[in-house]
C-alpha cells in the first residue's frame, strides 16, 4: 500500500483528498502545518507528497527541500495558478503541479501517474481472490491465469486502483481508450465480458446515471 503525506491547511480540500485516496487503498497522513509536515518527513517515509505551497509555518517550497534527498514525489497543490508560478515548481523538482479548484477525478489520475512514473506505483493489485500485475500485464484468480484483452485488463486495473469508488463512464472510456467517450454500448460490453470471465456478476457494480463501482470485501456476503 502506497503511503502518501498530504499537507494542506484548508481542511475542506484535505479531507477530500484524504477521502478520496483512502477510498482507493492508499495510506494517507494528514497535516496543515508546514513545520509539524518537516518533522514528520524526518521520522517518516512516503511514497508521494501532496503539498499545498502557502502554508503556516514551513512553505511547500521548503518542504520540498526536504523531501527531495529521500527521493519522494512531490505534486504541488495550490491556489497559484500564474504561468511564472508553475514554472517555479516544476524547476525546483515537483513532479506535478495542480491548480486549485480541481476535479478530484483529475487529482486521482496525477497521482497515479507519478507513483508509476517513478516507480513507487503498486505493481500486484489484489481484489478478492484475483491478482493484477501491472509489470507483467498478467491477471490471475485463484493462482490460475486468466486470458484478458488489452482493454479489459485495462479496465480491471482503473476498477482495482479505485476500489470502492464510483467511476464515471467517460473517465473509464478516456483512461482506457484514451479518447472522449462515442458508444456507451462499447464500454457496457467489456464490462460485461469481464464480470464474466472473473464471476465477478455481483462486485462490478452499476452505478445508475455515473458508470461502474468495484466492491469492497466487507461488502460481499
Amino acid at each position: 500500500m502506497n503511503r502518501i503525506l498530504i499537507v494542506e491547511d484548508e481542511t475542506n480540500i484535505a479531507r477530500l483528498i484524504q477521502m478520496s485516496l483512502s477510498r482507493a487503498g492508499y495510506s494517507c497522513t494528514v497535516l496543515n502545518d508546514g513545520m509539524e509536515a518537516a518533522n514528520c518527513i524526518e521520522q517518516n517515509s512516503f511514497d508521494l507528497a501532496l503539498l499545498d505551497i502557502m502554508l503556516p509555518g514551513l512553505d511547500g517550497y521548503a518542504l520540498l527541500e526536504y523531501l527531495r534527498p529521500m527521493g519522494t514525489p512531490v505534486i504541488f497543490i495550490t491556489a497559484k495558478s500564474a504561468l511564472k508560478d508553475r514554472v517555479q515548481g516544476l524547476r525546483l523538482g515537483a513532479d506535478d503541479y495542480l491548480v486549485k479548484p480541481f476535479e478530484i477525478e483529475e487529482l486521482m489520475a496525477r497521482v497515479e501517474t507519478v507513483l508509476r512514473r517513478t516507480g513507487k506505483g503498486g505493481r500486484v493489485l489484489t481484489a478478492f481472490d484475483v491478482e493484477l500485475d501491472t509489470v507483467s500485464r498478467t491477471v490471475t484468480k485463484g493462482g490460475k491465469p486468466l486470458d484478458l484483452t488489452p482493454l479489459e485488463f485495462g479496465l480491471l486495473e482503473q476498477l482495482m486502483r479505485n476500489r470502492g469508488a464510483a467511476l464515471y463512464r467517460d473517465v473509464l472510456y478516456e483512461r482506457v481508450w484514451g479518447g472522449e467517450m462515442t458508444e456507451t454500448r462499447t464500454l457496457d460490453l467489456h464490462i460485461q465480458r469481464l464480470r464474466k470471465k472473473l464471476g465477478w456478476q455481483d462486485r462490478i457494480e452499476t452505478v445508475y446515471k455515473v458508470g461502474y463501482r468495484l466492491k469492497k470485501e466487507e461488502e460481499t456476503p
